[in-house]
């Protein structure tokens, strides 16, 4: 698996991996009615941001963004937000992911990465989050309505690099 850069070629395979995962429902808080288009201008970030996807030969595994987190004042903390295709789960993508965003965000002198709403039924991502160090710093009960579930907390965790 190679992580790199995003290329506009890229899209139509990331856009089935996003489109996936927000009709889920599970995961994310945007809107399960976007638009390719509408998520492309989401999810694709500008400089200083980036966007990334992890490939296994020539298929699209996952995507990631970074960048940072509040501008201001809090510009000096970054964050990040990761998407695995549901057959790719459970192959070291998301922990790939992770430890990229990670590394950019260290090499370009940020304080740490905040993450501000990690669904807490979404156990894979908690878990991953808090192997590379992130802890939970709050949690915001039934911020999150998940399909099967109901209402459950979101957390906010950081890691201070």
């Amino acid at each position: 698996m190679l992580i790199r850069e995003f290329v506009d070629q890229d899209w139509s395979q990331v856009w089935p991996v996003i489109h996936e995962v927000i009709r889920a429902q599970e995961t994310f808080t945007y809107d399960p009615a976007m638009t390719a288009e509408q998520s492309y201008a989401m999810w694709v970030e500008s400089p200083p941001g980036r966007t990334v996807v992890a490939v296994d030969g020539g298929r699209v595994l996952g995507t990631a963004k970074m960048g940072t987190n509040r501008p201001g004042p809090g510009a000096h903390v970054s964050t990040a937000s990761f998407m695995v295709a549901a057959d790719a789960r459970g192959r070291g993508v998301g922990t790939a992911l992770c430890r990229d965003a990670l590394a950019w965000a260290r090499a370009r002198g940020y304080a740490g990465m905040q993450f501000n709403a990690v669904a807490q039924s979404n156990r894979s991502a908690v878990d991953i989050y808090r192997r590379e160090g992130f802890e939970v710093v709050g949690t915001v009960p039934g911020a999150f309505r998940h399909p099967t579930l109901g209402r459950v907390g979101l957390h906010v965790m950081y890691l201070e690099f």
